[in-house]
């Protein structure tokens, strides 16, 4: 009677941590301080005005060993553009992407170009903006993947109607972060658990943006260059298997009474 309880109480402890697995393939979202002086940031200053689809070394912004080569884009292989059936009510056509990347994700060379421009509305112009200028999406593609990624995206007239999405290598979703001001606001994410899985990300519309948007100061970074907000704090799985632990340890203490 005892192993098979034992059996059991093991086959709902795996069961639930498996459970908690799945659902800890996510993301955080994090402030632009949450990015140590190690990791990675482009300012779009590095380069002349008017360069599309700029693609930065660990040289061009000073990043170290092991850092990614960084490029950018429209969206991804497998993605496109979509029309008023797929697109959220009130987005801009040329700006609401569309589809599952394809895998290996990549960057669709004949999606929509990006280019380095000035933004009046920007205080650190100058800016990423899609095609059209400040309507169109911006993709970025990491040759290393990354634990945490953001940007200041803007300048922001709706609430909720700019996300940045996260993929991993294989162009599956990891999670959204979508933009809750106005004005100028960094968006930034970090996977919950610090794995390095970040290999691309997308910023585009899902709602109405009346104004349109750019991206700026994208800031990137590998495990240990980001502060994770909570670090710490007991995993919800591992208090799981210890609560299992000690039903189990009660229950054999009962049965040898």
């Amino acid at each position: 009677m005892v192993p098979s309880v034992f059996r059991l109480l093991l086959a709902v402890g795996v069961f639930v941590s498996s459970l908690y697995g799945a659902a800890h393939a996510a993301v955080i979202k994090i402030p632009e301080s949450a990015f140590t002086p190690a990791a990675g940031l482009i300012t779009f200053s590095e380069f002349p005005l008017g360069t599309v689809n700029p693609t930065y070394t660990p040289a061009d912004y000073g990043g170290g060993p092991g850092s990614p080569t960084v490029t950018f884009g429209g969206f991804f292989l497998g993605q496109s553009l979509g029309n008023a059936a797929s697109c959220p009510p009130g987005a801009a056509l040329s700006g609401c992407v569309i589809g599952t990347p394809s895998a290996p994700l990549s960057l669709d060379p004949a999606a929509p170009n990006t280019f380095i421009t000035n933004d009046g509305a920007n205080p650190t112009s100058p800016v990423l903006s899609g095609t059209p200028q400040f309507n169109g999406p911006v993709a970025i593609l990491f040759d290393v993947p990354v634990a945490g990624v953001g940007l200041s995206g803007g300048f922001f007239d709706a609430i909720g109607g700019t996300a940045i999405v996260a993929f991993d290598a294989e162009g599956n979703v990891i999670g959204t972060v979508v933009n809750e001001q106005l004005g100028i606001e960094f968006l930034g994410l970090v996977t919950d658990d610090e794995s390095e899985t970040i290999a691309g990300l997308l910023f585009h519309l899902v709602g109405p943006e009346p104004a349109g948007y750019a991206i700026d100061n994208v800031r990137f970074g590998l495990a240990g260059q980001i502060v994770v907000p909570g670090n710490g704090a007991p995993e919800p799985g591992a208090l799981v298997l210890v609560a299992v632990g000690l039903m189990a340890l009660g229950y054999a203490r009962r049965r040898n009474r």
